[in-house]
């Protein structure tokens, strides 16, 4: 039997091994139930080998694959997953409730064709409000090729998230899978039958190395993570000046405007005098209008060309794009 939570096999021997639970016949295994109940989680270290394997046998499929990307870290990365891919894709893009109310979603729609993404149609999504979810379910049902419907997408991107809701608005079953937001939560491919005419087909998400995900625990994720529509927090700079995101990151600039799109429990301050950390630096050239991606904690709308210096972990990645909003 596989968890019906992460999709890891179920086994009672070793505890120190994914899948293991004190009973046979268990619908999850101990791990998941703790996350499930306590929010206990234990981490599973995987590689992106696994995921690779899986893209390339549903890439030998006709089957229709929906990849789910979060608005917030969009860019050319996700072609990294696409590139394994023949199938037709039904782009999913997440978590809209944390973007400003006010933006149209046809200009967020319209930023996938900056990057290259081919898709045979497009939906954003709100997993958490029942944001354009019966218009999702329209679009598998008008794409797949069979019963069988993959999910792909990176760790964090709201995979399971949006699986659960189609579970809860679509079907009669009576489980869930495993969500977390810590990377691994789910281990293999778990299939969810929602109708006798559509099962879906979650997959592990591919792990994203630069996500300061991998570097911050539990409690600091829950922390930095949005929960709610952000409210972006600019400022208007002059001379030198140094902006630290709370203790995650410092932003250093002269003569820009800069637009902060983090969650809100992160605390912005511009300080007139630098404040030390042992963070790398990243120098960066930015051309009018581009965001800088801090990944996995948030992004920065930078109005004029310019240089500008991003200091945070070491291994976290920063990098620019055209500007989302």
């Amino acid at each position: 039997m596989k968890c019906r939570g992460c999709g890891a096999l179920i086994q009672t021997l070793d505890k120190s091994l994914e899948g293991y639970s004190v009973k046979e016949d268990s619908l999850y295994c101990e791990r998941c139930f703790r996350i499930k109940n306590y929010g206990d989680y234990k981490q599973v270290i995987k590689d992106n080998n696994e995921f690779l394997n899986i893209l390339s046998k549903i890439n030998d499929t006709k089957d229709l694959v929906i990849l789910v990307v979060d608005l917030f870290s969009i860019s050319k990365k996700i072609l990294e997953i696409t590139k394994y891919l023949s199938n037709d894709i039904l782009l999913v893009l997440t978590k809209r409730d944390l973007l400003p109310l006010s933006l149209h979603d046809e200009k967020l729609l319209s930023y996938k064709d900056k990057l290259g993404i081919k898709s045979v149609d497009d939906v954003i999504v709100s997993s958490n409000k029942n944001y354009n979810m019966d218009q999702l379910l329209e679009k598998i049902n008008k794409y797949k090729k069979s019963k069988n419907v993959y999910v792909v997408g990176y760790t964090n991107a709201g995979k399971s998230t949006l699986i659960n809701k189609l579970i809860y608005n679509y079907s009669n079953l009576d489980s869930d899978i495993t969500t977390s937001i810590l990377p691994s939560t789910t281990l293999s491919t778990i299939e969810i039958k929602l109708n006798d005419e559509l099962t879906l087909i979650d997959t592990p998400g591919i792990l994203d190395s630069g996500n300061i995900f991998n570097f911050l625990n539990g409690r600091e994720l829950k922390f930095i993570t949005p929960n709610k529509e952000i409210k972006p927090v600019t400022y208007q700079i002059k001379d030198m000046q140094y902006i630290m995101i709370d203790k995650y990151a410092k932003v250093v600039t002269n003569n820009n405007n800069l637009t902060f799109f983090f969650a809100n429990n992160l605390k912005i301050e511009r300080f007139y005098k630098d404040k030390k950390t042992s963070f790398i630096k990243h120098s960066l050239s930015v051309d009018d209008n581009q965001d800088i991606v801090i990944s996995g904690l948030g992004f920065i709308k930078v109005t004029k060309k310019g240089i500008i210096d991003v200091y945070t972990m070491d291994e976290v990645e920063v990098y620019t794009r055209d500007s989302l909003i």
